[in-house]
């Protein structure tokens, strides 16, 4: 009998601590050695010269996700996790969101019969609570935070799924109660909504002005009001996909305040910006429409500081795969729709960790050390995977990534498995690219996609400790 089913030698292991030379050894999955020289192995992959890092996890996806406007997201489960697998992910956290006049648990049961026994890797659930009854807060959402549902999104905006403040506050006393991590997706609506019906009554429709009616400071003031609610609660949060100057400065006023705030940042507001939505009043801009919208190169470099500076906890993608062509995307209301009816979002599963390695890692703007938090380990602690995943440590999912590097890429969508069109980061040049992705230690990515449909499995999450509430001093033993 083989010691171990594989070992990848020789490689120059990295981690969200560390930076070492080893033997990886695994065994059913799960990594069993780390070492030098280890031997006895169904299966050995040379890693010599090249770095390996945990498989990322991409905790911000929507796949398959009903969207209630007429358009239809292009990744299901199965074509959205092999596009993650290719590009070093091996886990996903997608969204089950409840429809207002529906139980949360309808959601949550309508999401498993959409991915179970479609999905490549390992994926768990958020929720997503849009009707906060007396029902859902006092039975439902309890429950299915024991049940391993330990993590749910609130918005601040869109009328199909937003809260208002009390409906906040009352959500959130059921996160600190029951231990679950908030996320929430903050603007102002009523400032969209005002700022919305005056560009369209000026003519003001095509793509480019969605970034006028999202202006930083309806970012900048649902970030304070979530901060201000999440103190008053006394309860942890995480404000996503934050786009720049103004919203940051809020989550550095919290932090240096004492009060659980996290952050999460995402490609767009790296890579983009609003000129991405267009110059002119093409419809082309819509590829590039999300919310909040990329800002100007000046807030770029302020997010890229907030990696470098620990601002940040998590790099997500925030895939939302709509197609730009056909009758059920971008397109869904017809190429003269105003940038109000455009299906928002952009795809990004693949691409996210090739272009934080290839542009963060590998000049010089993070060291590897941050990459492998910010992608993975950050995730697993947040939400309530860590340690199975987000590490190279014995007894951790066999879930790793072999670098390629000293590349010369130059990235188009034909290059990429997702099932969308484009990519809004067409051309760019990547120095790196994953060489293999393993999961569980199979190998599902060896520069063409391996590992069939449903050998993903899904991941109850245990309640994570970052979600617990502070500990005042009255609270303390003696």
């Amino acid at each position: 009998m083989q010691a171990f089913d594989l070992i990848i030698r020789n490689a120059n292991v990295v981690t969200a601590a560390d930076g070492f030379l080893c033997d990886i050894g695994v065994r059913d999955g799960r990594i069993v050695a780390l070492g030098l020289g280890l031997q006895g192995a169904a299966e050995e992959v040379d890693a010599r010269g090249r770095t390996v890092t945990p498989g990322g996890i991409d905790s911000h996806v929507h796949l398959d996700q009903p969207t209630g406007d007429g358009s239809v997201m292009a990744d299901d489960f199965e074509s959205g996790t092999r596009s993650a697998a290719c590009g070093g992910t091996t886990t996903v956290i997608p969204f089950a969101c409840q429809q207002k006049g529906q139980s949360l648990r309808a959601a949550v049961e309508d999401y498993h019969r959409r991915a179970d026994g479609r999905a490549l890797i390992d994926y768990a659930f958020h929720l997503i609570v849009t009707d906060p009854t007396e029902d859902v807060l006092c039975r439902e959402l309890p429950e299915l935070i024991a049940e391993g549902y330990t993590s749910f999104k609130i918005y601040m905006t869109y009328d199909a799924l937003k809260l208002n403040d009390r409906e906040i506050l009352e959500t959130l006393s059921v996160a600190r109660a029951e231990g679950a991590m908030v996320m929430l997706h903050a603007e102002n609506s009523d400032c969209i909504a005002w700022l919305t019906e005056r560009l369209l009554a000026a003519g003001l429709s095509a793509p480019r002005y969605h970034a006028t009616s999202r202006p930083m400071l309806v970012e900048r003031e649902a970030t304070h009001r979530a901060i201000a609610l999440a103190e008053l609660v006394d309860v942890p949060i995480l404000i996503v996909h934050v786009s720049g100057r103004e919203a940051i400065e809020q989550i550095h006023w919290a932090q240096s305040h004492g009060l659980k705030v996290y952050g999460e940042t995402c490609p767009q507001y790296l890579f983009l910006t609003a000129d991405s939505l267009g110059c002119d009043d093409s419809f082309e801009g819509a590829k590039c429409i999300c919310s909040p919208p990329p800002r100007d190169a000046g807030n770029q470099q302020v997010v890229w500081d907030g990696l470098q500076n620990g601002s940040f906890e998590v790099f997500s993608s925030d895939h939302a795969p709509f197609r730009y062509g056909g009758p059920d995307g971008k397109r869904a209301h017809g190429e003269t729709a105003p940038f109000s009816e455009v299906a928002n979002g952009i795809p990004g599963v693949e691409t996210r960790m090739a272009l934080l390695w290839s542009e963060g890692v590998r000049k010089g703007r993070i060291t590897p050390q941050a990459f492998v938090a910010l992608t993975a380990t950050n995730a697993a602690r947040l939400y309530g995977l860590y340690p199975r995943k987000g590490s190279i440590a014995i007894g951790s999912d066999a879930d790793l990534v072999i670098w390629d590097e000293d590349l010369d890429i130059e990235l188009t969508n034909e290059m990429l498995h997702h099932n969308v069109d484009y990519t809004p980061y067409e051309g760019m040049r990547l120095s790196a690219w994953p060489a293999m992705t393993f999961a569980r230690g199979e190998q599902v990515w060896d520069g063409s996609p391996l590992g069939e449909p449903g050998r993903g499995e899904f991941l109850p999450c245990a309640r994570p400790e970052p979600a617990k509430a502070r500990r005042r001093a009255s609270e303390l033993p003696e």
